[in-house]
């Protein structure tokens, strides 16, 4: 018997509506021709000098006078300043509710994009924002990396991302060779991991780019 199409034909769908389906991920991945893996991901680290402790005070400071009862209370508290320090040291552009359009099952607006100053080669990073379901949240990353894999011109072998309610990011990489998007088993807290997970979001944006810029 034919296996029953989550997606209904000819109807239009939007990144965030990914994150309302009640749908098993697996089953929706495969309807794009992708596999969903889980794994412990050994990403690079950059391990050169940055003030990361700055940036942990700064948060730190802001959540004693904020509670984070909102999206957008963890926006602008947690996930802008780590992102904007981001870009300051590796020396890239951070685009808000960036969009795309690949077809009508691919479009909407990406929440951050960070493209890399690289070049063709360098990894893209995306960074989709949920308050409290990061199970569903990587559900829609999924989808946007594998939009990112039609409509990017990067010659790059893997596209990286990260969901995250702010205070807790979780990655995942999509192989465009074995067509397999991986979700990583680790979290990484903040402000607790920050150190861990700034060297990590440098990493994926490519070491060279930190050099001369670590501050």
């Amino acid at each position: 018997m034919a296996r029953r199409s989550i997606l209904q034909e000819g109807r239009s769908y939007t990144f965030s509506e990914y994150f309302k389906l009640a749908v098993d991920p697996e089953d929706l991945l495969r309807e794009f021709g992708f596999a969903l893996g889980k794994a412990q991901l050994n990403l690079a680290r950059f391990e050169g000098e940055m003030d990361w402790r700055s940036l942990q005070a700064q948060i730190e400071e802001n959540l004693t006078y904020v509670d984070l009862t909102s999206e957008t209370a963890r926006r602008e508290i947690l996930i802008a300043p780590l992102l904007l320090r981001l870009c300051r040291i590796a020396q890239s552009k951070l685009k808000i509710e960036y969009p795309i359009h690949v077809d009508e099952r691919l479009k909407g607006s990406l929440d951050y994009y960070i493209q890399s100053q690289q070049g063709a080669q360098s990894n893209f990073l995306v960074i989709e924002a949920k308050q409290a379901d990061l199970t569903k949240g990587f559900t829609q990353l999924a989808v946007e990396l594998i939009a990112l894999d039609q409509w990017t011109e990067s010659d790059s072998p893997i596209l990286c991302g990260a969901v995250t309610t702010g205070d807790i990011w979780k990655f995942g990489i999509l192989d465009r060779a074995s067509k397999t998007i991986t979700q990583d088993l680790n979290l990484y807290r903040v402000p607790t991991d920050l150190e861990v997970l700034m060297q990590m979001l440098v990493g994926l944006l490519g070491e060279a780019a930190a050099v001369g810029t670590a501050v």
